[in-house]
């Protein structure tokens, strides 16, 4: 049987490699285990918030500035456009803090602040690209972790941060093959995959936790817990995590706040790095996406797919890890 037609039997039915690590990125034992710790110290941490202290926040936009009373630690800028309208809930992808700082919409807000609500139409949408793009590489990952069978050895490696200029999001993994060739058709399932994510609307979660409770997340993920101790010594000892269904992975963040932003999505390409280890390979998985109301036509679309097949030259998986890299800025 040829390469391509194992990695397809392990993208849809039960296939037949060989067990040839001892790593796997995600059984779906540990998945349950990793969500399950998840949930536990997002459910410790706010109940460690105490006595609910109030704080004002400033929103700046339209229909006008108003000043919202919000609890500390507890409110985020979602309950803020709560008070606002459902439009501001429906369109609001990602926040402004203090003129300055991007912040989730789904962050508990820490102090009185101003606030701005971003959305794809903005007049300066550095902001929300970047975020769009980090999130589209996220959602990549998910999309993959749900493609594979456990057989296929797939290890989900890491995401670097955005480059919009580069034509591509991008995610790193590791594959129980070195010389797959990913077919049209493989392709075609992966975008399937993302464009279903999109579909179900999942909210961004994020959590922050300290290195010890991230070992134990991944302690079944060689890559995240080779990762983990660096970005942890960067981070004054903590490591930032995200979750969107039951996907849950290591970045610096902000996110989007719900998948649904993600509209017209292709994978486009899978480019092979280089080998890993005695039987795996490093594989680069590239994609493009539009938010769902950005619509152009075939053509122009077209042109951006063959722009995205291009093997993105973002740092190599294999190159000495920066938080500025693996904790996408």
């Amino acid at each position: 049987m040829s390469v391509s037609k194992v990695m397809s039997k392990c993208l849809k039915v039960i296939g037949k490699l060989p067990q040839i690590q001892n790593f796997r990125c995600c059984s779906s034992l540990s998945l349950k285990q990793r969500n399950e710790l998840f949930t536990a110290e997002q459910k410790r941490q706010r109940e460690n918030v105490g006595r609910i202290e109030k704080i004002e926040v400033r929103y700046l936009g339209l229909p006008e500035d108003v000043t919202l009373a919000m609890n500390r630690d507890l409110s985020t800028p979602y309950n803020c456009a709560q008070h606002l309208s459902e439009g501001h809930c429906k369109r609001s992808v990602v926040s402004l803090v203090d003129g300055n700082i991007p912040w989730d919409m789904h962050r508990p807000l820490q102090a009185s602040c101003t606030l701005q609500l971003l959305h794809f139409t903005i007049s300066d949408p550095h902001v929300v690209n970047k975020t769009f793009w980090r999130s589209c590489s996220f959602m990549l990952g998910a999309a993959l972790q749900n493609a594979f069978k456990e057989e296929a050895h797939l290890q989900l490696h890491s995401f670097p941060g955005p480059n919009i200029k580069t034509g591509s999001f991008i995610h790193d993994i590791v594959l129980g093959s070195r010389d797959w060739q990913p077919t049209k058709s493989e392709l075609r399932a992966l975008s399937a995959e993302m464009i279903k994510l999109a579909a179900q609307d999942l909210k961004f979660e994020r959590l922050e936790v300290n290195q010890e409770l991230a070992l134990e997340m991944f302690k079944d993920c060689r890559y995240k817990k080779e990762q983990l101790p660096s970005i942890s010594q960067q981070n004054r000892g903590r490591i930032v995590l995200y979750r969107m269904g039951t996907h849950i992975d290591i970045s610096k963040g902000p996110m989007i706040s719900f998948s649904r932003f993600v509209g017209r999505c292709t994978v486009a390409a899978i480019h092979k790095l280089a080998d890993e280890g005695e039987h795996d390979a490093l594989y680069r998985v590239q994609g493009i996406a539009l938010p769902p109301a950005f619509v152009i036509n075939h053509v122009a679309y077209g042109i951006l797919e063959d722009r995205a097949k291009k093997l993105n030259p973002a740092r190599l998986p294999n190159e000495p890890f920066e938080e500025s890299h693996v904790q996408i800025a």
